[in-house]
């Protein structure tokens, strides 16, 4: 049963239980057995790719890549070709460019930025969620200017990484995948093996074995970010339909049954349409009972005041996505200030951030969209800052930097800012 709460303290409460739901996973026996197959991938390679239940070879042959277009149907590659198109256009937006500014004396600021050398992209999931995560990830590493990107594809049961994420991957210009699951994939692409390359930068999503992975890959390599369990939050009012928005939280929940979807209202009647119409849609659904154990575990309905009241509950819950099923959005998304992905309108479908707009994937979740982004170009650029102070620059700057440098103890610091005028001084004399 999906549950209306119309105190806000104890929506507050509630939303603090769900965030933190993770807890709800013993993580320690876990963590220990991530460390140790990290140790093992480490010191003996493929080895312990095979030992975790790899199967060879690790990867994917031309002949596969080659038929994994004749598996699809036309329909199926057309679409994965106008997503890939969507996308494109979407992180196309977001590349940065490098910038330099002049300054007096000659002196001189900038910024440059450079893709990684090679990024790894990591693929948990079925059929539909791989090729759509594929694009996601892959598209981005490949407008940073990434001069290799790797496909490490959880397979499928028979061992082959599904026909249309290879499509999928190639779309997107990666032709080099291999097949390995979970976090021995993340441990592959930390430190490389005799097969798999070590990536600059790894991006990808998974369970909480592969979170526990990214974190201790964190430090030796580049990670998108920590993702959490999946989760929607979606602030209606009354001009939204209670049978889609019944329907969009019950496409979150039957993503996996930690999923987490939570509906913030100020109308009670709204709630209860909301409640029915989720009541009498989950008979028919396919997944019902990992659906109802999210909507019963991890579902909530809050009633609260007003508009204002739901953006501050949502902006404390902080949700991997955040729905505005309300007359003016554009009127709310101003006080919105932590969601991975905002989307805009009833009209609107969460679809539209999966599979077209490529900002749907790999977001920060449980709480962490306060400090963090999902994964974008700059997810495989790194920046490096440009400075030059010729000696008219830094005329009369001399005697400060040195007071600063013996203010930290910098001996040989102060030492070269005093070689460097003495130079400076003999060049001005001829």
């Amino acid at each position: 049963m999906l549950r209306i709460i119309t105190n806000v303290a104890e929506a507050r409460m509630e939303l603090r239980r769900i965030g933190n739901r993770i807890r709800d996973i013993q993580i320690a026996d876990r963590e220990a057995a991530v460390r140790e197959l990290f140790g093992r991938v480490r010191r003996i390679g493929d080895r312990a790719i095979f030992e975790a239940g790899a199967r060879e070879p690790l990867r994917t042959t031309g002949s596969e890549l080659d038929a994994a277009y004749q598996q699809l149907s036309k329909e199926a590659i057309d679409a994965l070709r106008a997503a890939y198109r969507e996308v494109e256009a979407f992180h196309r937006q977001q590349l940065l460019h490098p910038w330099v500014q002049f300054g007096a004396g000659g002196r001189v600021w900038g910024r440059r930025y450079q893709p990684v050398d090679c990024a790894g992209i990591y693929v948990d999931g079925g059929q539909s969620a791989g090729a759509a995560t594929t694009i996601a990830l892959a598209v981005p590493a490949r407008i940073a200017g990434v001069a290799r990107a790797v496909l490490v594809a959880a397979p499928e049961a028979d061992g082959r990484v599904h026909p249309a994420v290879l499509v999928a991957a190639q779309e997107a210009g990666i032709t080099e995948i291999y097949r390995v699951r979970g976090a021995a994939a993340i441990a592959a692409l930390t430190y490389g093996t005799e097969t798999i390359p070590a990536a600059n930068a790894i991006a990808g999503v998974g369970d909480v074995d592969v979170a526990l992975a990214k974190q201790l890959a964190y430090g030796t390599t580049g990670v998108d970010g920590l993702q959490g369990l999946t989760e929607l939050a979606i602030v209606a009012d009354d001009s939204a339909d209670p049978a889609i928005v019944a329907a969009d939280m019950l496409a979150e929940a039957e993503r996996d049954s930690m999923a987490a979807a939570v509906l913030l209202t100020a109308d009670i009647d709204f709630a209860r349409g909301v409640q029915k119409a989720v009541e009498q849609l989950l008979p028919a659904h396919p997944r019902r009972t990992l659906a109802e154990k999210a909507i019963a575990h991890y579902g909530s309905i809050a009633v609260v005041g007003s508009m204002a009241e739901a953006i501050a509950l949502a902006n404390e819950f902080a949700p991997e996505r955040l729905a505005l099923a309300v007359r003016d959005p554009w009127a709310l998304l101003e006080s919105v200030r932590h969601a991975g992905t905002i989307f805009l309108g009833q009209e609107t479908p969460l679809a539209a951030g999966d599979y077209l707009a490529g900002c749907d994937r790999a977001l920060p979740a449980s709480g962490g969209a306060r400090y963090a982004s999902g994964v974008g170009v700059e997810t495989f650029l790194k920046a490096s800052r440009l400075v030059q102070y010729p000696a008219a620059a830094l005329e009369g700057g001399i005697a400060t930097l040195a007071t600063l440098a013996d203010l930290e103890g910098r001996y040989a610091q102060v030492k070269a800012l005093s070689l460097r005028q003495q130079l400076d001084d003999k060049s001005a004399f001829g």
